[in-house]
C-alpha cells in the first residue's frame, strides 16, 4: 500500500498508512476502523478556490491583498480595530511581549494551567515566569490570588511587566476583573487566546479588553489556516509597532535601515488563502463543537466521578476540545487508565496540560495556589472534539462507558 501523509492532533505530518487526509474522506486501508483524533483539520470547501485566486494573481509571499483580507476577517471575528496576521500564535504571542517592553530580568506572570507556548517566547528574551493557579470554577487564572499577588509586588516596587491570563479550550477567562485589577497598578494584559477563537465573554468576543490578544491557526484549531496566528488589539499603536518588527523593523529608507532588530513574522499568502476561506465557518464550528459536547454530556453525565469542563456564567465557550474529569475513587478508574482504554480503541485523547510550574524547564520558577491545576492535570482528559461521525462518538462514548467500574 502506498504512504501518504496523516495529520495527527498538532496539525504536523506523518508517513503511514491507516489514516484519513480530511473528515468524512476515508483513505482505504487494510485495517477496520479509522482512528478518531483528537481535533484533525477540517476543510471549509473554499480552500482549492481561495489558493488558485491567490497563487493566478502571483502572491505567495507575506504581502498584498491576501493577507490583508485575512487581518480584516480576524479582527471582524476578533471585534477589535486591529489586526495583524503572523506566521504562528507563538509569533504573536513574541511580538506582544516586545511591543509591551518586556526585557532581560522583567517578570511576566501568566496561568499554570496552559501550554508552553504562552510563556516561552517572554523566557527566551530573558523575563523571569512567575505562575499562578486557576479556579475549579473556569480552569482560567484566579483573580483572587492575582490580586494579591499584585498587591504584595507592588508594596516592594517589583511588579510585572505584562499578565497574561488564558482562554482554556475554547473557555474566557474573567477578563474584566483581570484588567481592573492590572489596571489598577499600571500593568498591560496580554491575552493568550490561541485555543478560544469564537468564544464569547460576557457577550463579546474572547481576548477583547486586554491590551493585545493572540490567536492561533495551528492544524489543530478550530479555524486553520495549517499554520499562522494573529495578534489584535484596539491600540493602533501597539499594532503598528509589531507590524514593524514582524518585518524585520526596516525603517523608511531607499536602502535597508535598521533602529532595532526584529524577525521575519509574516504570514504568507497562501497560508493566508487557506484562512480566508475557513474563518466564514467559524460560527459554524462553534455549533458543531458546542453540540459535540452537548452529546458527550447526554450520555456521559450519569456515570459516576465523570464531570465536564465548567462553563462560568460569564462566557460561552467555543468548547474546542470537550475536557472531562475522572475521580478514580468513584469511577473505577484513573484518567491514566481511561486514556490507555481509548487508545488501545483506536481513539486519541490527551491529558490536560500539566502546569507549567511542573515542567522541569522552569524548575525553581515561583509558583502561587492551592494546586489546582495540579489535580486538574492528574484527573483531566480531553476527548475528540472534532468533526465525527455518530458512529465515532458513539465508539469514544462507549469505551468510556465500558470503562467506567463506579
Amino acid at each position: 500500500m502506498p504512504l501518504a501523509l496523516r495529520l495527527d492532533a498538532t496539525g504536523n505530518g506523518a508517513l503511514g498508512e491507516n489514516i484519513r487526509l480530511f473528515p468524512g474522506r476515508p483513505v482505504t486501508s487494510a485495517q477496520p476502523r479509522q482512528r478518531i483524533l483528537l481535533s484533525p483539520p477540517q476543510l471549509a470547501g473554499g480552500e482549492l478556490a481561495s489558493l488558485d485566486h491567490t497563487l493566478a494573481a502571483g502572491w505567495i509571499a507575506p504581502a498584498g491583498p491576501v493577507p490583508e483580507a485575512f487581518e480584516e476577517a480576524v479582527r471582524a471575528a476578533a471585534g477589535t480595530e486591529y489586526a495583524l496576521a503572523t506566521s504562528s500564535g507563538t509569533a504573536a504571542l513574541h511580538l506582544g511581549y516586545r511591543v509591551l517592553g518586556v526585557e532581560r530580568g522583567d517578570e511576566v506572570w501568566t496561568s499554570t494551567l496552559t501550554f508552553v507556548a504562552t510563556i516561552a517566547p517572554a523566557v527566551q528574551m530573558g523575563a523571569r515566569p512567575r505562575f499562578l493557579d486557576a479556579t475549579a470554577e473556569s480552569w482560567t487564572l484566579d483573580p483572587d490570588i492575582l490580586e494579591s499577588r499584585l498587591r504584595q509586588a507592588a508594596t516592594k516596587g517589583k511588579l510585572p511587566r505584562a499578565v497574561v491570563p488564558v482562554d482554556l479550550y475554547g473557555q474566557s477567562c474573567d477578563l474584566d476583573v483581570i484588567v481592573g485589577l492590572c489596571g489598577r497598578w499600571g500593568v498591560p494584559v496580554l491575552c493568550d487566546s490561541a485555543e478560544a477563537l469564537g468564544a464569547e465573554y460576557r457577550g463579546r468576543p474572547v481576548g477583547k479588553g486586554a491590551a493585545l490578544t493572540a490567536f492561533s491557526f495551528n492544524g489543530n484549531k478550530i479555524v486553520t489556516a495549517g499554520g499562522g496566528g494573529a495578534l489584535v488589539s484596539d491600540d493602533a499603536a501597539l499594532i503598528a509597532r509589531a507590524r514593524h518588527l514582524a518585518t524585520q523593523a526596516k525603517e523608511a529608507a531607499p536602502h535597508y535601515q535598521h533602529e532595532t532588530t526584529g524577525y521575519s513574522y509574516g504570514l504568507s499568502s497562501v497560508l493566508a488563502a487557506v484562512g480566508l476561506a475557513q474563518i466564514g465557518a467559524l460560527k459554524n464550528r462553534v455549533a458543531a463543537r458546542r453540540a459535540t459536547f452537548a452529546r458527550y454530556a447526554l450520555r456521559l453525565s450519569d456515570l459516576p466521578g465523570l464531570t465536564f469542563m465548567p462553563e462560568p456564567g460569564w462566557g460561552r465557550s467555543s468548547r474546542w476540545l470537550t475536557t472531562i474529569l475522572i475521580d478514580p475513587a468513584r469511577f473505577g478508574a484513573t484518567r491514566e487508565q481511561l486514556r490507555k482504554a481509548l487508545e488501545e480503541a483506536g481513539v486519541e485523547s490527551r491529558p490536560v496540560w500539566k502546569p507549567l510550574h511542573l515542567q522541569p524547564a522552569f524548575r525553581g520558577a515561583p509558583f502561587h495556589g492551592g494546586g489546582v491545576s495540579g489535580q486538574l492535570f492528574d484527573r483531566g482528559l480531553c476527548l475528540p472534539s472534532g468533526a465525527m461521525t455518530p458512529e465515532e462518538q458513539d465508539r469514544v462514548i462507549d469505551t468510556i462507558r465500558a470503562c467506567c467500574r463506579g
